[in-house]
């Protein structure tokens, strides 16, 4: 048995299911290894950070670590973007990372690099085996560390060598461990029983469906408003849950929509700030007068932290509203964001998986869609756009047996179209909507909310996506996805309507309308 052979067996034992891959020369022994494993499915993705971004929606609705499979430190570095937001999003994920044989790195061939120093900033746990029996051990720490993690991500790098190299052998991965410690929650309890307007901020796991009830328990004895992050893992929603307000992208909308609360309990998640530096504007989003508490944070024991609370309330008998059905009828003329988040409310399926990476024209789209039947939404945690195409992918993996529906803005989904190959190549069940406004509409926004008032034809640009016009029809048939353009609210029903009866893949080119410029 070789390095590589009882490395995959480790993994396979331990529970690991899919490899997302794009291989190159120094893993062809890792390739082979995987190739006797029929318990780990292969998924081939032509670029990394479809690669990493499908992962993480995988991990995302299975609960379980993916593992990637990447050429180098080159390879790694094109999937940084979406292992960043895989980290906000604390998705447990093994990126196996090939390096050159040891004696080879020497004389510093053109692709070697410092893969430990690039795995670092995103990862939880690096390692680097020592040798082909120590391939296995690796690996299995590094199983145990994202499983095991509530969300870590590691990296294991692999010289070709101990991959191909005899005397590997398979080692003992351990139980997962459960989470039992609650701190104690009583000065919360007491606080919130006092406060005059509280907001209780969630994130993370406490946007499941039990731990939403558990939430609306505790707003329904101590009046607490439910606030989700503006970017969430995995919101539980729809018809038969519970509602929650979404604070706002904006720093001064966000101030202004917390205005007056004087406690806010984080659960899950952390204390909100601005996305960005404004000149004059406050980074901290919570009120300056306002106590800040943290019940649990994302990688604590969020369900029993929240049924502790329940409990220290004498909440448990409080009513609960859910959220009724509630769509619009379908209207004539030209398509805009409300109307595709309209039609959205209307056809959205029964638990269906929707990845939402938007962006502006996205932004409303959560309040569109309240009253639509009961659906999971996956959100762009980190802020690295190209994560909605490949975070479909994974989730569909995951769900095969739920619709997916990504909504995609036309800039982000540039990054990682390659994901649409992947998708008609796997022929997942994925219903992709871009929003195309031919540009970077978040960037023309923004230019006024930093000062520049008068942006002249070279800024302006920069921010224009339709010199030449992106022609999505044609790149997702060219890539064997079947797709139609749809310009009035009329066509995009019916397209999406079509789409979403029958099973594989399908895009449909929403055109809106595009930001002005000039204010």
């Amino acid at each position: 048995m070789n390095g590589a052979e009882g490395l995959l067996e480790t993994l396979a034992n331990g529970g690991v299911e899919v490899c997302f891959a794009n291989p190159g020369t120094s893993e062809m022994q890792l390739v082979a290894a995987l190739d006797q494993q029929p318990a780990i499915r292969a998924v081939l993705c032509l670029f990394e950070g479809v690669v990493t971004g499908a992962a993480d929606g995988y991990a995302r609705m299975s609960e379980k670590p993916a593992l990637t499979l990447l050429h180098l430190g080159p390879g790694l570095g094109n999937g940084l973007a979406n292992l960043h937001n895989a980290r906000r999003a604390h998705s447990p994920m093994i990126n196996l990372v090939g390096d050159h044989a040891t004696y080879h790195l020497q004389y510093d061939a053109p692709l070697t690099s410092d893969i430990d120093t690039l795995a670092t900033p995103m990862s939880h746990h690096v390692r680097r085996s020592e040798s082909p029996a120590d391939l296995a051990i690796a690996g299995a720490e590094a199983l145990v560390s994202a499983r095991d993690g509530h969300g870590g991500i590691t990296t294991l790098i692999a010289p070709a060598d101990h991959a191909w190299s005899e005397g590997g052998s398979v080692a003992d991965v351990p139980f997962a461990k459960e989470s039992t410690s609650v701190p104690p929650v009583d000065d919360i309890a007491d606080k919130l029983k006092a406060a005059q307007s509280p907001v209780l901020f969630l994130g993370g796991l406490a946007l499941r469906e039990a731990e939403l009830v558990a939430a609306a328990k505790i707003a329904g004895a101590t009046g607490a408003r439910l606030v989700t992050e503006t970017f969430c893992a995995r919101l539980q929603r729809g018809e038969g849950r519970v509602a929650v307000e979404r604070l706002p992208y904006f720093a001064e909308a966000a101030i202004e929509f917390l205005a007056g609360t004087d406690l806010m309990v984080c659960v899950g998640t952390e204390p909100p700030v601005a996305f960005f530096a404004y000149p004059d504007k406050a980074s901290l989003l919570s009120p300056p007068n306002a106590t800040v508490e943290t019940l649990a944070h994302a990688t604590d024991n969020v369900p029993d932290s929240l049924a502790a609370l329940v409990a220290a309330l004498d909440a448990d008998d409080q009513d609960v509203g859910l959220q009724s059905r509630a769509t619009t009828p379908p209207s004539r003329g030209p398509l805009d964001v409300k109307s595709v988040g309209f039609s959205l409310g209307r056809h959205i399926p029964e638990d269906a998986i929707v990845c939402d990476e938007g962006c502006t024209a996205g932004l409303a789209m959560l309040n569109l869609t309240a009253g639509a039947k009961r659906h999971d939404w996956l959100m762009l945690t980190g802020g690295s756009i190209g994560q909605g195409l490949p975070l479909a992918v994974g989730a569909a993996i995951a769900c095969p047996t739920r619709k997916v529906l990504a909504l995609q803005a036309d800039g982000g989904g540039m990054y990682t179209l390659q994901a649409l190959w992947t998708m008609a190549r796997e022929q997942l069940d994925i219903t992709t909507v871009i929003l195309n406004n031919s540009s970077y509409a978040i960037l023309n926004i923004e230019f006024a909310r930093v000062g520049v008032t008068a942006p002249g034809p070279k800024a302006k640009s920069l921010l224009d996506l339709g010199n030449p016009v992106i022609d999505w029809c044609s790149l997702a048939q060219g890539m064997g996805v079947s797709a139609t353009r749809a310009e009035t609210q009329e066509a995009f029903d019916a397209a999406l309507t079509a789409a979403l009866a029958k099973p594989g893949p399908h895009l449909i080119e929403a055109i809106v309308p595009t930001p002005s410029m000039d204010g």
